[in-house]
């Protein structure tokens, strides 16, 4: 058995693409595929979300190559699919409030960006497109836990372009014989996500919240519920997705999740005690385009891709804020 725990077998002959490699997951993607020698590991990024700063530990690493650019560009994403076995694609404009404000420019990244490294990935015979897809895809169905074939209706722009890029990852597959893999990701949390700006996600914020001894404010009452996944557990449904073999596995889309759910409330409360701080979180009013609760069911994951998330929302969330603890001046380093 090769030594890793999310492959069976060398990486050192595989060559891999990461688009929106300079981001949070898709750092944490670098960072696994370095470390485990695959032959080499191309980053596309336009660093519109991403950072230089998240790639600078591997930059010395002769199998890491960066090139600077963006998926709405067709030449370049057939230039960034050029003697590439495995596409990563991470690259998108997340956010569901960004895309209420501005719905043109998600759809231009996400639609039509991810329909560019499809036909680039086609052209340059890539062997399997593994894709970033999301929970939002599930909108206004009350259902839980969400399972992959029961879906509602978006109920965001951010969510329409997620939707759409299931729909066109279906027919190209279809149509072309190509093998692509969508995951839906149930909010990944971990190190290396940014607290910064209009659209951070929650768990970095909380974080900065109570690291800095302040309450942070919610949207709603806190009692939404989501299913936490720690990136670890994100980057081992991307590597089973990119190496497995059995053909029942390929052309589906899959939860990405750990099936368990906690509310913000909740969420904030385990923060504060790791933290060991006493504040009050503010409440405002719900925020427009959000889904009530998620939960996911993974066993179609488990079944198909070997996927068995070890690491728990509590644990999780330790090894985050330890890491947002220690590493203040990178988090801080807008670079």
């Amino acid at each position: 058995m090769y030594n890793s725990p999310f492959h069976n077998k060398p990486l050192d002959n595989t060559a891999f693409l990461i688009t929106g490699g300079a981001g949070f997951i898709g750092s944490n993607l670098v960072e696994y595929l370095l470390k485990y020698n695959a032959k080499k590991v191309r980053v596309l990024d336009n660093y519109s979300n991403g950072f230089h700063k998240n790639l600078k530990a591997f930059q010395d690493n002769p199998a890491l190559e960066v090139m600077e650019g963006d998926i709405r560009d067709l030449e370049t994403c057939k230039k960034a699919c050029e003697g590439m076995d495995i596409v990563l694609h991470q690259a998108a404009l997340g956010s569901v409030p960004r895309s209420v404000k501005d719905p043109v420019t998600s759809n231009e990244v996400n639609v039509s960006g991810f329909v560019n490294m499809l036909m680039a990935a086609k052209e340059q015979s890539v062997k399997r497109f593994v894709y970033a897809a999301s929970s939002s895809t599930y909108g206004d169905s009350k259902s839980l836990p969400k399972v992959e074939d029961k879906i509602g209706r978006p109920l965001s722009p951010y969510a329409v372009t997620k939707y759409v890029n299931e729909l066109y990852a279906d027919v190209f597959g279809k149509t072309y014989g190509m093998e692509i893999i969508g995951l839906r990701y149930f909010n990944i949390f971990g190190p290396r996500q940014d607290p910064n700006g209009a659209y951070a996600a929650v768990i970095p914020l909380f974080i900065d919240a109570v690291l800095n001894n302040r309450g942070p404010r919610m949207n709603g009452d806190g009692e939404h519920t989501r299913d936490f996944t720690f990136v670890e557990n994100c980057v081992e449904a991307n590597i089973r997705a990119a190496l497995v073999e059995n053909p029942e596995a390929i052309n589906q889309v899959y939860n990405i999740a750990v099936g368990d759910r906690t509310s913000l409330n909740d969420l904030f409360n385990i923060l504060k005690d790791e933290a060991g701080v006493d504040v009050q979180a503010e409440y405002g009013p719900e925020r427009l385009g959000d889904i009530r609760d998620s939960l996911a069911d993974i066993s179609k994951a488990r079944k198909l891709l070997g996927y068995n998330p070890q690491i728990k929302i509590q644990e999780g969330l330790r090894i985050t804020l330890d890491w947002f603890r220690n590493n203040q001046d990178f988090i801080y380093n807008q670079k």
